[in-house]
């Protein structure tokens, strides 16, 4: 990838610092650090975003997270390696950063009230596009990804 467009974070600060603080958030919130963080690199994945899949897969590595589950997150329903409540916000965060025929399928939110609260569909619901908009900012302004040696899980 090439160089950084424009320094985005420095020329709009109160916008990048309003859209970083739901982060932490979100973080504390009932689905716990890893769901988020699974959610992030699978919508990562999806939209392509170098930087951001390099990131979470780190965040994920420090806090824990086996290796072979980050690993195979990409086919994640083709393992066995993820509980019912990964597999619904999984399938509901593919399904809204994919929007196929313009909407996400009932069937696909009826999968979330199966296993989710109300409050944390909506927790789902944010971190899908809260990482949906850092994909397109840091796509578009060409984000660079930093050489750098992988963490050790524990």
């Amino acid at each position: 990838m090439s160089r950084l467009r424009l320094p985005y974070h420095s020329l709009s600060p109160a916008v990048s610092q309003a859209m970083g603080a739901a982060g932490p958030i979100l973080d504390d919130s009932p689905l716990g650090k890893q769901l988020v963080h699974l959610i992030y690199l699978r919508v990562s994945q999806i939209n392509g975003c170098a930087f951001c899949v390099d990131k979470h897969a780190r965040d994920l590595v420090k806090n824990g997270e086996d290796f072979q589950r980050i690993n195979s997150l990409v086919t994640w329903r083709e393992t066995d390696f993820y509980d019912a409540r990964e597999r619904a916000a999984l399938a509901w965060a593919e399904a809204a950063t994919r929007l196929d025929g313009g909407e996400v399928p009932d069937a696909v939110f009826s999968g979330l009230k199966e296993v989710f609260s109300d409050r944390e569909i909506a927790d789902i619901g944010f971190a899908t596009a809260l990482m949906n908009a850092w994909n397109r900012m840091a796509i578009g302004f060409h984000q660079p990804v930093a050489r750098a040696a992988f963490p050790s899980a524990r």
